[in-house]
């Protein structure tokens, strides 16, 4: 090889060599390429993500937390061995799938393993206790997501303001850890929301004992007078939510949360008409009762057919006389019927927060009921009249407070985890005058009658008196031995003078109770007398 060629060669070849070596220098300085580099070699673990908190009114926590345990399993035989014991039966599966895996991961464990010299780690897993409010406040899949209730209609809110905490790793080409480096740690920033409700976690339990000791199926709620608040929100049967197959393969209906589902109300809504009636100034209405009332070929009769006799609208209600309302609806006709009840909220939905709202019910308008067979049963609570627990609350309530209706509210709003500051107020109640003063004082005073001289005895509390108005809905339905199914209310305020709650009761598609809706009801005043004695010289 001539010297020219010689240089030519090695002049090439140092060029090449400048060039490789430039660019190791490119790439060296490349941080996208180092951190690329990086990632390969570091596994990320997260761990249970958090979530915020549903408390009640007082800020007591109607949802708990429970510490669940993470042990770090590498490759290998020997975390197979020692971790075997302390995991559940699909751990164990999962582990002996996963013992040659290329990276490390977590599996829950059944405690702390750290003595024990595992990486061990523990996060919070958020539950609902069992009972408290199951129904209102839904529950939450595998995952720690809400899939019904509160839990899902504030999902964004609940898990959206936290991040998980996680574990990261940095290993070996065969995932093992690398040597000398440790496992870090870093905690969630536990910046999370949660939300207040309405309910006082005393009345709830309260009245979700007096629910499971005496109800098959129904419901039970308290609202707070005035504010229209809802204090306790119950529903049976219940269900679990830590155990939802259960509930599944019952089929017994206790997913339905029963104060936002619709129902034949029956007598319940007889004070609508009593209202109506007063109203247009026809309370003097009087007619004769014989126990059944023959209209369009139709019979229509009084519970047991009882003849009443000669009564006016304070009898009426005392007695809850059938053919007295159906003929005092027809001498006002379906028009001021549909218009009065509308104005009480009913065949409206009441929304309780965003994507959760109650039924409509079921209102025909004033063009349904010309027809006078329709008119006669909606006149006495039944037909194609259908409203819910909640509907049926708010119209007592509203007799309660001098005729002024208020929507009642479930949530309070958005807190801060840690403070309760209200971040966001969801209490913004719409107010309206359904009746004159005159009217529910009126009406007050008749209710009040129903428990003190009427059909309605039995559920007069110990102290404070009480007003309201019993109801048993015929459903259509029959029972295995061929008995009609009924839906047994009672709805009425809570103490006589001066009303602090509004109480309404139902137990729906039972032939028979155990124990009256009205006795129920009774109950549930004399512990609320217990938790706040009414006034010196009330009742």
């Amino acid at each position: 090889m001539t010297p020219k060629r010689l240089i030519a060669v090695y002049a090439s070849m140092l060029l090449l060599f400048a060039v490789v070596l430039g660019r190791l220098y490119l790439v060296a300085g490349n941080k996208e390429y180092a951190g690329t580099a990086q990632a390969q070699t570091i596994t990320t673990l997260p761990l249970q993500a958090g979530r915020g908190g549903i408390y009640d009114t007082n800020g007591i926590p109607l949802t708990g937390y429970e510490q669940r345990y993470y042990a770090l399993s590498v490759p290998g035989e020997s975390s197979y061995t020692r971790l075997f014991e302390h995991v559940s039966y699909a751990g164990q599966s999962l582990l002996y799938q996963r013992r040659n895996a290329a990276a490390p991961f977590l599996i829950e464990v059944d405690g702390d393993l750290t003595n024990e010299g595992v990486y061990t780690y523990s996060a919070p897993r958020r539950y609902l206790p069992n009972p408290i409010a199951p129904h209102l406040l839904g529950y939450l899949d595998g995952e720690g997501s809400g899939v019904a209730g509160l839990e899902l209609a504030f999902e964004d809110v609940l898990a959206g303001a936290r991040s998980s905490s996680y574990v990261q790793c940095i290993t070996t080409a065969q995932g093992r850890l690398l040597a000398g480096q440790s496992p870090r740690y870093t905690p969630a920033d536990g910046s999370a929301k949660g939300i207040r409700l309405t309910l006082d976690e005393r009345i709830q339990r309260i009245c979700e004992g007096a629910a499971q000791r005496q109800m098959v199926r129904g419901c039970i709620l308290v609202l707070e007078c005035g504010s229209a608040k809802v204090r306790a929100s119950v529903s049976m049967p219940e269900f679990d939510p830590a155990d939802l197959q259960k509930s599944i393969e019952a089929d017994d209906t206790s997913f339905l949360n029963r104060p936002l589902c619709q129902f034949n109300v029956g007598s319940v809504f007889k004070p609508v008409l009593a209202a109506a009636a007063l109203e247009k100034g026809m309370g003097w209405f009087c007619t004769e009762c014989k126990g059944y009332l023959q209209l369009n070929d139709h019979v229509y009769r009084c519970a047991k057919g009882i003849a009443h006799g000669r009564l006016g609208l304070q009898d009426a209600l005392e007695e809850s006389c059938n053919c007295y309302f159906i003929e005092l609806g027809l001498q006002m006709g379906g028009g001021q019927i549909a218009k009065t009840a509308g104005i009480f909220g009913f065949g409206q939905p009441l929304y309780l927060a965003r994507g959760l709202k109650s039924a409509a019910g079921s209102l025909p308008g004033a063009e349904a009921l010309r027809d006078l067979g329709q008119l006669a049963s909606v006149s006495f609570g039944q037909g194609e009249l259908l409203a819910t627990p909640v509907q049926v609350a708010a119209l007592y309530n509203a007799i309660a407070q001098d005729g002024v209706y208020t929507t009642p509210s479930f949530v309070e709003g958005i807190v801060e985890e840690g403070t309760g500051r209200l971040l966001e107020d969801y209490y913004q109640p719409q107010s309206r005058r359904a009746v004159s003063a005159n009217t529910a004082k009126t009406l007050r005073q008749m209710l009040v009658g129903v428990v003190e001289e009427g059909i309605g005895q039995e559920a007069r509390p110990t102290q404070g008196g009480a007003g309201g108005k019993t109801g048993t809905a015929q459903t259509g339905q029959l029972d295995a031995a061929g008995n009609e199914l009924m839906n047994y209310w009672f709805a009425g305020f809570y103490p006589a003078e001066n009303p602090r709650y509004t109480i309404v009761v139902l137990q729906d598609g039972v032939a028979e109770p155990r124990v009256s809706s009205a006795a129920i009801f009774a109950q549930v005043a004399n512990a609320l007398a217990y938790l706040e004695p009414p006034p010196a010289g009330a009742g």
